[in-house]
Formats: C-alpha cells, structure tokens, sequence
C-alpha cells in the first residue's frame, strides 16, 4: 500500500501577511506545495490528503484539486476550532486552532495507511520525500509504533530576513530521536547562529545542529495513540485561547512513556519557505535554479 502525504495548510501565515500556501512562486504560477506533492509522486507517494480551513475551502478547491487530481488522488478535511472531544469547553475567546498535533488527528478517518506530514509552505527537496517514502515502505507489522523525522542542518533552514523558531532534535547512537527541544529567536549572530534563552542570552548552535521542519513520519497507530492525550490537553486548557497541542508535545509524551520509537532521517538537503514577505523572491530565484538545472520542468503539470 502506497503512503499517503499529509498537508498541513490551515495556517494563515500570521508573519507573511496572507495566505502563502496558495501564493505562486513557479513560473507557471505553481506553488510550493506543488513541487512539495510533485516531489512526493516521483518518491512513491498515493494520496494527497490537505488539512485546511472552511473559510478558504473554495480557495483550495480552485487551485489545486482539478489541477493534482489527474496525476494522484487527493481530499481534505478541516481543522476548526470546534473539532474537540465531546463535551469540551472551548473558550468563547479563542480565534485558531489547537496546533499541529491537533490537525493531525483532522484526517484519522480517511487514513488507513502509513502517511508523512509536511507543512505546506515549506520546500523539503525531493531526496527528503524518497527518503521518507523508503522508510514508510519498509515498515513491518511489528514496527508500526516506529515513526519517522527527516532532521535538516539548521545551517541550511535559516533566513536572510528575520528570526526564524526551530525544533533542536537530540538523537541516540542508534539515531532514534531522544527529544525535540523548541528553540526560538534563531538568527545569524556573529559569524554564527544562535537563539535567545529564557534570560535573553544568544545561545549558539553549530550549522550541522539537526532540526525539525515538520517532516514527519506515521503510521494509523499514531492517531490510536495521541486522541486520549489531545482530550486530556482540550480539558487542562479549556479556558486558554492560545494553548496549542503540538506535534514534538505528542512525540516527546510518546517517546517518554516509550509508547513509540522515532528514527531520525539525516538530510543534507537545503530547506526553504516563505516565513517573511522577503524571502519570496529568493524562493522564486532558488526554483528558477532548480528548474535550469533539469531538477524540475518549467510546467509541473502540462
């Protein structure tokens, strides 16, 4: 059974200013999440499944569905604010959603396979997703609690044009990831890159420091396992309006109670998305690279 690709697309993009996941960086007004799905079809990849929100769902559909649906199947669902355990308070107050984690489970009833989860305004590389995929595929019966992260160098996710939040991966000798430590404030500093404590100080990291980009790896069992623990986070957090359940929070809960295992997934591969209005054109010029250099077609989809 092929693996299904999960988009997670329901941000609005708070820094950016609009709604980057449908923002063209191609020269044939492609997306970053077209070369992302592009990339994952080569890799093997079966289904596309989006998570999105209801406001910009005619968005979407305009966009990308009869666009992709030739080339692979595709469906979304919505994370919305409601989309709690029953009987749950939410805050009248509250205007986004529950985190990562939470959209995740947004797609447990339409995903019977093993499934990667990217976001969708950043660019992984295609050896990311042939990696990934390799791993999914090569799951046992006896291996479906052993989940996946592709690690990137931080040297090679940063941004000429502003602060940048990374998730700091410590891994075992086995390469089984240990935890993943949030880091905010990362930036070039010095001739280096750093991040800010909790006192304020820079911290620095070397280039090859492994991070998360969301690139992750499951199986079905992942759902099984984190629906009893976004419950519990919905009622210790009922009142708060920003509290968000995040993925590295399920990970680090499952790894802790040795629920799951994770293999961290070394990747070499230069990391870039549009965090800042600013870093548009330098995406556009690295595809415009890309595509001179047979990596890509000038039309994805012709």
């Amino acid at each position: 059974m092929k693996p299904t690709l999960l988009v997670l697309a329901a941000g609005m993009g708070s820094r950016y200013g609009s709604l980057k996941q449908i923002d063209p960086v191609g020269p044939s007004g492609e997306t970053i999440i077209d070369y992302s799905i592009y990339d994952a079809i080569r890799a093997g990849f079966g289904k596309v499944v989006f998570i999105i929100r209801k406001s910009f769902e005619q968005d979407f559909k305009d966009i990308f569905i009869s666009k992709l649906q030739p080339h692979i199947p595709v469906e979304y669902v919505f994370q919305e604010i409601d989309k709690v355990p029953a009987g749950s308070f939410v805050s009248p107050d509250r205007t986004k959603p529950w985190g990562t984690a939470h959209a995740i489970l947004m797609a447990k009833d339409i995903i019977n396979e093993p499934f990667a989860v990217i976001n969708g305004d950043d660019f992984y590389g295609s050896g990311a997703f042939q990696t990934m995929a390799e791993y999914l595929n090569s799951l046992t019966s006896e291996q479906q609690t052993q989940y996946s992260l592709v690690g990137y160098q931080v040297g090679n996710t940063m941004s000429e044009h502003g602060t940048v939040s990374r998730g700091v991966c410590l891994a075992d000798e086995n390469e089984f990831l240990k935890s993943v430590t949030e880091r905010t404030n990362i930036q070039y500093k010095n001739g280096g890159i750093a991040y800010t404590d909790s006192d304020g100080a820079f911290i620095f990291l070397k280039p090859d420091t492994l991070v998360s980009m969301n690139f992750w790896g499951f199986t079905p069992e992942y759902f099984k396992q984190t629906e009893p623990m976004f419950s519990d986070f919905v009622k210790a957090n009922s009142d708060s309006i920003k509290a968000e359940f995040y993925i590295p929070t399920a990970i680090d809960n499952l790894i802790n109670s040795a629920q799951a295992k994770v293999k961290v997934l070394k990747s070499n591969a230069r990391w870039f998305g549009v965090t800042y209005k600013e870093d548009k054109p330098i995406v556009i010029e690295k595809l415009a690279q890309l595509i001179k250099s047979g990596i890509y077609p000038a039309q994805l989809w012709k």
